[in-house]
């Protein structure tokens, strides 16, 4: 079981986030904010992701990012584009493992994303990034949560089933999507 954070910001400030969590294994977690200087340890997490998890995040195998593609995982404004990033301790250096992030869509609505380095899968690393991610998303007065999930990828379909908000499911073409009611 994952432990609560130990410390959930009454007002919250996206860009400042910082939370820590407990891992199922005892690990500790920090969830924070996605950070410009976080580039090069964003680019270690997707090399120590496998083919098979790149493919549920991207819909296809991308190791290789453009610079612009790079600029706009990296650069986010906390109002329009919020990320977050799950990181450990691994031999005393910081190591990204998880991060997940929303892009408002339309008014009141964001489609959400998830990924989660293999090593760290089952931990617990992609609830904690939901609990967050979902309370700044509230603060913001976001209404839905919207993602699109290959129909195989039954953790992330677990994870959203789990998290405590509303879940409705429809299947499009070859993707599943998930609306999850905030209020």
């Amino acid at each position: 079981m994952i432990g609560r954070s130990e410390s959930l910001p009454a007002m919250i400030d996206a860009a400042r986030y910082s939370a820590i969590e407990t891992l199922r294994d005892g690990r500790r977690v920090e969830i924070r904010a996605l950070r410009p200087e976080d580039r090069s340890a964003l680019a270690a997490a997707v090399d120590r992701a496998s083919t098979q998890s790149l493919y549920r995040r991207f819909f296809a195998v991308k190791r290789f990012f453009t610079e612009r593609e790079t600029d706009f995982f990296v650069n986010v404004d906390f109002v329009d584009h919020v990320a977050l990033v799950a990181v450990v301790d691994e031999d005393g250096q910081a190591a990204i493992v998880g991060s997940s992030r929303y892009v408002l869509v339309q008014p009141g609505k964001a489609e959400v994303a998830f990924a989660v380095i293999d090593a760290y899968q089952g931990q617990g690393v992609g609830s904690a990034l939901m609990r967050h991610l979902a309370a700044i998303s509230r603060e913001a007065g976001l209404q839905q949560l919207v993602a699109d999930v290959l129909p195989e990828n039954i953790p992330m379909l677990r994870l959203f089933q789990k998290c405590g908000c509303r879940m409705n499911t429809r299947r499009e073409a070859e993707v599943v999507r998930v609306t999850l009611g905030l209020n």
